[in-house]
C-alpha cells in the first residue's frame, strides 16, 4: 500500500489538510484544538488516512505560541561571568519613546537562572582567559539544584572560538539530564544580545517542542513526519528537537512557499503573497524570488536566523471589533480564535469579528460555508453587529463597513511596509491571496494600493498546507567574518564557504538525503564600515558593486567610494522536494453560466447590489464573468466587486483584473439596511 502525502497547517481557527492522492489533491479543514494541536491532526487523519501509511509535512505553531504566551520550559543561561544580564539589558530600546510608563516584558530566563562562568575569548578567537573548570562544574551542580529543564550556553565571542562552549556542553552532559543547546551550534555570528536571545529561545521552546513532537510521533506511529521551518524548507523530527527555534514561523512560511509556487506556475513571478487567516495576516513580497531575512521578532524577542521575510499583523477573520476608551472603533489584535470563534459560527461567541461583519454585509453565504457542511448563524451575527453599532452611535451598516475598513487599513499598512518602504512599487505586482478570509478582502486592498491584479488559488483556504508539500528540504549555515572587503580575497571567501558547504553535505547525508543533487547557494552580508546593519547578497566576482546597487534601491543612498566590510558568510543548502503536479486543464469557453447557482444581496460599492452566487467547483478553465459576484467553495469565499472582471486560468486559479483601480470605494458606507 503506497503512503499518502499530507501537508498539515495548524492555525488559530482551523487546522488545514492537503492530501496528495493518485487522483489529485484533496483538502480538509478541522477545527483547531489550541490546548493540544495534535488532537485536530489526529481527527483529520482519522478521516483522511483511514489507517493507510502516510508521510506528514507539518507546519507547527507550538513554538510560536509558547513564546507569545510565555509558556516555555524552565530554562537557565550559562554565560561568561559579568555578562549574565545581556538578556535584560538588550538594546536599551524603549518600545514607546513618549510613554513615561513604558515597560518591557521580563526576559524568558529570569536573573536567578542566569549563571556566569569565568572565561573569555576575544573577537579573533584568541583565548584571553581559560575557562575555570572548577567554576563550570559548580555551575552545573547549581543548575541541577535549580531544577531547570533546559540550559542555553552562550559565551562571549564563541562564534570565533567555540572551545569553551564545547567544554561546557561536555560538563552538562556528564551532570545534567535536561535539554542543552549552545550558541555556536545555533547561531555562530557576532552581536551578543541577538545570539544570546536566539540561543535562549531555543532552550525555552526546545523541551516544549520535543514533548509535542514525541507525542505526535508516538500517536501517529503509522507515518513519517517532517516539520516546516521558518526559512521555507522542511526538516526532520530529530533536527527539530535540537533546533526548535527554527520552527517559530513555520506556518506563515508554508503559505509564502505555496503562494509563490502557485503564482509562478500561472506565469506571475512578481507577486505579493497575502495570507489572511482567523487570527493574523501575513504578507511577503516576492520580486521573482522568495525573499529571506536573517532576523525576525516574535513578541519582543529577536531571533536571528534565516527566515522568509514575512510581515505579520493582528488582523484576521476572527479579529474582534470593539469601541475603545476614546469612542473609536478598534479591530484586533485580539481574536476570537477557534473557541468560541466568531458569533456566526454559533459556538458561543458574543463579540463581533471581521467574519461577522462580512456575513452582515452579504460578503459570505450563510448556507455555503465550508462547502455547505456548516451553516452560519446569520441572525446572531446580525444582532451582534447591531449591538456594536449602538455602542458606536452609528447605523449597523456603517458599523459593519467600518469594521472591514479598519481591518483593511491594518493589512494595507503591512503591504506598504514590505513594498513601498523597501523601494518596490505595488503596481508592478500581482496580489496572491489565500487563507480562509483573504479572498474577501483582496480586491479592496488591491484597489487602495494600485495593484492591478489579484490571483486566488484553488483551495486558497488551505494553501499553507499545500505549500508544505511543495517545500524543499532546506538547511542554512553561517559564520561571522567581520573583515574589511579590501582585505578579503576570493580565496578567503572560498575557504570560509567550503567549511559551511562541507557541514551541509555532512548534515544532509546524516538525515538520509542525497547529496548528489544538493544545491548550495553561497552569499555574504556586507555593510559600509561604521554601519550597524548589513545587506545580504549572492557571492559574485564584484559583490561590492552589487551591494552599492542594492543599498541604493533599499535606502535611496549609495557611495561607491566608501569602504565596505564583509560581516558574515552564508550557505543556503537545498535538496529538491518531491515533484507535485498541480491540477491543470486546457482552456475552454468563456461562458460561466453553468456555475451560477443563485443570487444574494451584497453591500458593494457603497450600495446594496444583487450579486451572482458562483460555485467554484463548477467553474472550468477559460470561464469568465464580471462582478459583482460571490464565489463560494469549501475553503474560502471570493468577493468579486462591481467593476472587476474574473477569469479562470488553466491551473484553476481565479484571476481578478481590476479595470477600475482608483482609491478603494467598495466599503464606502451609506446609512441603510443590511443586505437580506
Amino acid at each position: 500500500m503506497s503512503a499518502l502525502l499530507l501537508g498539515v497547517d495548524t492555525g488559530g481557527t482551523f487546522t488545514d489538510f492537503v492530501v496528495l492522492t493518485d487522483s489529485g489533491l484533496q483538502i480538509h479543514k478541522e477545527p483547531s484544538t489550541p490546548h493540544d494541536p495534535s488532537e485536530a491532526i489526529r481527527a483529520g487523519l482519522a478521516r483522511l488516512a483511514e489507517g493507510q501509511p502516510f508521510r506528514l509535512v507539518h507546519g507547527s505553531t507550538v513554538a510560536t505560541n509558547a513564546l507569545l504566551e510565555r509558556r516555555g520550559a524552565r530554562a537557565a543561561l550559562l554565560t561568561t561571568a559579568g555578562f549574565e544580564d545581556v538578556l535584560e539589558i538588550a538594546r536599551q530600546i524603549r518600545p514607546d519613546i513618549y510613554n513615561l510608563d513604558a515597560t518591557r516584558q521580563p526576559p524568558i530566563i529570569p536573573v536567578e537562572l542566569r549563571l556566569g562562568v569565568p572565561e573569555r575569548c576575544g573577537p579573533d578567537g584568541a583565548v584571553i582567559e581559560p575557562i575555570d573548570t572548577a567554576a563550570l562544574h559548580r555551575a552545573v551542580e547549581r543548575l541541577v539544584e535549580l531544577d531547570v529543564e533546559a540550559v542555553a550556553v552562550c559565551f562571549l565571542h564563541s562564534y570565533a572560538n567555540p572551545a569553551h562552549e564545547i567544554a561546557a556542553l561536555e560538563a552538562l552532559e556528564a551532570g545534567f539530564e535536561g535539554f542543552c543547546t549552545a550558541s555556536h551550534e545555533v547561531l555562530p555570528e557576532f552581536r551578543e544580545y541577538e545570539r544570546c536571545s536566539t540561543t535562549a529561545v531555543n532552550a525555552y521552546v526546545g523541551p516544549v517542542m520535543s514533548r509535542y513532537l514525541g507525542r505526535l510521533a508516538e500517536e501517529l506511529d503509522a507515518g513519517e513526519v517532517q516539520i516546516m521551518q521558518s526559512n521555507g524548507g522542511t526538516i526532520s523530527l530529530d533536527a527539530v528537537r535540537k533546533h526548535a527555534v527554527q520552527t517559530v514561523l513555520s506556518g506563515p512560511a508554508g503559505g509564502a512557499v505555496g503562494g509563490f509556487e502557485v503564482a509562478r506556475h500561472a506565469g506571475f513571478d512578481q507577486v505579493i503573497t497575502f495570507d489572511m487567516g482567523g487570527t493574523s495576516t501575513d504578507v511577503c513580497l516576492c520580486p521573482g524570488v522568495l525573499t529571506r531575512t536573517a532576523e525576525a521578532t516574535v513578541g519582543d524577542l529577536p531571533i536571528r536566523l534565516p527566515v522568509i521575510d514575512i510581515h505579520t499583523v493582528g488582523a484576521g477573520g476572527g479579529s474582534i471589533a470593539r469601541r475603545d476608551e476614546g469612542g473609536s472603533l478598534r479591530v484586533g489584535p485580539q481574536s476570537a480564535g477557534a473557541d468560541p470563534g466568531p458569533i456566526a459560527y454559533g459556538h458561543g461567541g458574543v463579540e463581533v469579528t471581521v467574519t461577522d461583519a462580512n456575513l452582515f454585509l452579504g460578503r459570505l453565504s450563510a448556507d455555503h460555508f465550508l462547502g455547505g457542511q456548516q451553516s452560519l448563524a446569520e441572525a446572531k451575527a446580525r444582532a451582534g453587529v447591531e449591538r456594536l453599532a449602538d455602542d458606536l452611535g452609528m447605523s449597523p451598516i456603517d458599523a459593519a463597513a467600518g469594521v472591514l475598513r479598519v481591518a483593511n487599513a491594518t493589512m494595507e499598512r503591512a503591504i506598504r511596509v514590505i513594498s513601498l518602504e523597501r523601494g518596490h512599487d505595488p503596481r508592478d505586482f500581482t496580489l496572491v491571496c489565500f487563507g480562509g478570509a483573504g479572498a474577501m478582502h483582496a480586491v479592496d486592498l488591491a484597489r487602495d494600493l494600485g495593484i492591478p491584479r489579484v490571483l486566488v488559488p484553488r483551495g486558497a483556504g488551505t494553501l499553507s498546507a499545500l505549500g508544505m508539500l511543495l517545500a524543499d528540504y532546506v538547511r542554512d549555515y553561517s559564520q561571522t567574518l567581520l573583515r574589511p572587503s579590501a582585505e578579503v580575497t576570493a580565496d578567503d571567501l572560498t575557504e570560509s564557504l567550503q567549511v559551511l558547504e562541507e557541514r551541509a553535505r555532512t548534515d544532509f547525508a546524516a538525515e538520509g538525503e542525497t547529496t548528489a543533487e544538493l544545491v548550495l547557494a553561497p552569499s555574504v552580508d556586507v555593510r559600509y564600515q561604521g554601519q550597524g546593519y548589513e545587506l545580504n547578497l549572492p557571492v559574485s566576482d564584484d559583490y561590492e558593486a552589487a551591494f552599492h546597487r542594492l543599498h541604493d534601491q533599499r535606502y535611496g543612498y549609495a557611495d561607491p567610494r566608501r569602504a565596505t566590510e564583509v560581516v558574515n558568510v552564508r550557505v543556503h543548502a537545498v535538496a529538491s522536494a518531491r515533484t507535485i503536479d498541480l491540477p491543470r486543464a486546457d482552456v475552454g469557453g468563456a461562458d460561466a453560466a453553468a456555475a451560477v447557482i443563485g443570487e444574494q444581496a451584497m453591500f458593494c460599492s457603497g450600495r446594496e447590489m444583487a450579486t451572482k452566487l458562483v460555485d467554484r467547483d463548477l467553474l472550468r478553465p477559460g470561464n469568465s464573468f464580471a462582478g459583482p459576484a460571490l464565489v463560494v467553495e469549501y475553503s474560502t469565499t471570493t468577493v468579486v466587486p462591481d467593476g472587476v472582471d474574473c477569469r479562470v486560468d488553466e491551473w484553476f486559479n481565479l484571476i481578478l483584473e481590476l479595470t477600475d483601480n482608483g482609491p478603494g470605494t467598495a466599503l464606502t458606507a451609506d446609512a441603510g439596511e443590511a443586505p437580506r
